[in-house]
């Protein structure tokens, strides 16, 4: 049997952080209603925003801080789609997974007995595997220095977490060529190893609000290798605030509700316009087209575009064919992208729409398509 390998990068190499102009958008409510996770689906839509969403340890963090009272166990806004395609993800939250850019081996993903993993092997080729659930003995990279473990990929998962940041996630990672090299010049992988996990998962599990956040806080018991079809999670109090999947959907439990909070700092104008009269109207009227800098502010400006009279709506992104890359007209770094997996390529005269329902990805739309558009009232941090 091969045995395999869980690999990850010191934090201060690649977790961005913006806690200077991080603000909390939204709230977390527990509610003290026995309910099935539907009837809470229901409620929570009707009298906050809808059922909570958890888009990252500090996420989570802020909803365990909360005192549930009694509550051993609540609904939040997971659930298995019911007979649902599986979608991959990179572990790390905010790293988007792109279908078209990938690195897959010959004939992989070969999905052999439901294989929601992903492993690297030596050549940083990509390949798909079923023993997530299987404890093997590993090892885990820490600045290039070799360290012998034993853990599932969930246990490994939440060791990088705890120590460190995640799984390695995203191309910019699992390509480097510095990765390349001390694969090709470790002799235990060499004697005994073929591959290494990475933070690559799939799974059929879906937000609530339509969101396509990847974070996973899953008990180190889960199995998702399992027909998890039509289920629905719970976050447990106690410990670290694992979740677990209820195999009945009628069974009732009280249910953490997500309230979405809208300072007066943005404007959606129901108008359609190019970009550049967009701009030019936000600059004119208000102060600037908006700018997204992390998931915070994706989850705000969701609830703004809801009412949007067009499929999309303008952001301040923009391309630059002269230098070639995607910036801010704000002038603020693109750290975080929330772009749609198929598409279009880069090319002149592009900018950045935001889809007004489903998923709310970002699609590239040449500038003289005419869509509504949102306007900061005020700089970013103000």
């Amino acid at each position: 049997m091969c045995l395999n390998n869980l690999l990850f990068f010191p934090q201060q190499t690649w977790l961005f952080e913006n806690k200077i102009k991080a603000q909390t958008l939204y709230q977390f409510h527990y509610i003290n209603e026995n309910k099935n996770w539907t009837e809470a689906q229901q409620y929570c839509r009707e009298k906050h925003t809808d059922l909570a969403t958890v888009t990252n340890m500090e996420g989570l963090t802020r909803l365990l801080s909360k005192s549930p009272g009694t509550m051993a166990e609540a609904w939040i806004g997971l659930y298995g789609q019911t007979n649902g395609i599986r979608k991959w993800y990179w572990s790390l939250p905010g790293v988007e997974f792109n279908v078209n850019i990938t690195e897959w081996d010959n004939a992989e993903p070969d999905d052999h007995d439901t294989e929601n993993c992903g492993f690297i092997l030596e050549s940083l080729k990509w390949g798909d595997i079923s023993y997530c659930f299987v404890s093997l003995i590993g090892l885990v990279f820490y600045k290039f220095h070799l360290i012998e473990q034993s853990k599932t990929w969930l246990a490994a998962q939440s060791y990088c977490r705890k120590e460190h940041t995640d799984l390695v996630s995203g191309l910019d990672q699992v390509t480097d060529e510095q990765l390349r090299k001390v694969l090709s010049s470790t002799d235990s992988l060499q004697d005994k190893l073929r591959y290494v996990f990475m933070g690559l998962f799939r799974d059929t599990w879906r937000w609530s609000d339509g969101s396509s956040f990847s974070f996973r806080h899953w008990n180190l018991q889960f199995d998702d290798e399992q027909n998890n079809s039509g289920q629905c999670a719970l976050v447990e109090f106690s410990g670290e605030g694992r979740w677990k999947n209820s195999q009945q959907l009628d069974r009732k439990f009280r249910f953490d509700a997500l309230s979405v909070s809208l300072p007066d700092k943005l404007i959606l104008i129901n108008q359609n316009k190019t970009w550049e009269d967009a701009l030019y109207y936000c600059r004119d009227h208000h102060h600037d087209l908006v700018t997204i800098t992390n998931m915070d502010d994706q989850i705000w400006i969701r609830e703004k575009v809801k009412k949007a009279t067009s499929p999309l709506v303008w952001t301040g992104l923009r391309y630059t064919c002269t230098l070639d890359f995607w910036f801010w007209v704000s002038d603020e770094v693109v750290s975080y992208h929330n772009w749609a997996s198929d598409e279009l390529m880069d090319d002149c005269d592009m900018s950045g729409a935001m889809e007004t329902g489903g998923e709310y990805k970002w699609f590239k739309r040449n500038d003289a398509n005419m869509f509504n558009f949102v306007c900061s009232k005020h700089p970013l941090g103000e």
